[in-house]
């Protein structure tokens, strides 16, 4: 068995109940748009968010409709928020099969997108919780959010970690906390509760995207994504940030202006890609992504030890360790 089948076997029967529900909601009589549907359907994926709602739920009690809505509700929310990226970044592949736009246009993509959204918010009603509601809606705004900080960074000459980190919290840890916290709303538990499972998801969520992070500094094709894709994009993530602010290299600084603005050749951007790895910037950002793979392993030490905690360890090993 498999990491990843290990992690999921305490919750594979609310599993296959996610999917089922998942499917269902992207069922539709238009021809055009169920068959954009059934294409994103194809995609399936690792499954690393519902996985983590269930899981939580579980730990707190148990999972319910409530659950089940939660967690089909913020899959339709990250699955719309990535039609729109692919527009917004012009890409023409996604997991690996042709994205919505290569295969139809950007009007049909945007127009899925917005479709896709609105039937999350059904779902996140079907959960009959207010307070779920406004979770999902508050991560609408905070990826948008974290999309357009991501934008306005490009053309910042400073080069700091705290926008670094602004952005991966409104990216990406802000969809995992949007799924530790639902599922503890759904299991109906205390506010302190469901303030440790939002920073259990947080955590998760910096260490989930700094290891995607570095990821791009290395030539793989199973990673889904060239390498340098960041730097081509006018993106500089935590190993470059840290090597241009430690290394006191006026080429570094330079290759840094000239990828921000758009402008790098391809070598520019090898150069500073290795430029970041012989100035320590890859073992920088292990470090930092461990310091929150054990921060978020202290918030699991009270539970009593059970097959739902190992999962969870489990998961947040995953996590920090795959390969892609």
């Amino acid at each position: 068995m498999d990491k990843l089948s290990q992690i999921k076997s305490p919750v594979i029967s609310d599993l296959e109940q996610f999917k089922e529900l998942f499917n269902s909601s992207l069922d539709n009589s238009n021809p055009l748009l169920q068959e954009v549907l059934s294409h994103i359907k194809q995609r399936g994926g690792k499954m690393m968010r519902p996985i983590l709602v269930l899981l939580i739920a579980r730990l707190l009690g148990k999972v319910s409709q409530s659950t089940l809505h939660s967690a089909v509700s913020l899959e339709l929310l990250h699955t719309a928020s990535l039609v729109h990226d692919d527009v917004v970044d012009e890409s023409s592949e996604r997991r690996g099969q042709a994205s919505v736009n290569a295969l139809y246009n950007n009007k049909v993509s945007i127009l899925v997108g917005d479709y896709l959204l609105a039937t999350c918010l059904f779902q996140a009603a079907y959960s009959g919780n207010n307070e779920i509601i406004k979770v999902v809606s508050r991560l609408g705004q905070d990826l948008s959010e974290g999309e357009l900080l991501q934008l306005t960074n490009v053309s910042n000459t400073e080069i700091t970690e705290s926008v670094y980190f602004d952005v991966i919290r409104k990216k990406t840890a802000a969809l995992f906390a949007a799924c530790t916290h639902t599922a503890a709303l759904a299991a109906g538990v205390s506010p302190e509760t469901v303030e440790f499972a939002h920073l259990f998801g947080e955590y998760i969520g910096i260490c989930f995207q700094i290891k995607d992070d570095i990821f791009d500094y290395y030539e793989d094709t199973e990673v889904g994504k060239p390498t340098g894709n960041d730097m081509r994009e006018g993106k500089l993530t935590l190993p470059a940030i840290f090597a241009i602010n430690t290394a006191e290299s006026e080429e570094g600084k330079e290759l840094a202006v000239k990828i921000k603005s758009g402008g790098a050749t391809d070598d520019e951007i090898k150069r500073l890609i290795d430029f970041s790895k012989e100035n320590g910037g890859i073992e920088y950002a292990t470090k930092v992504m461990f310091e929150y793979h054990a921060k978020a392993l202290q918030l699991l030490e009270d539970f009593p030890d059970s097959d739902i905690k190992q999962s969870l360890v489990s998961y947040l090993d995953y996590v920090v360790d795959r390969k892609k």
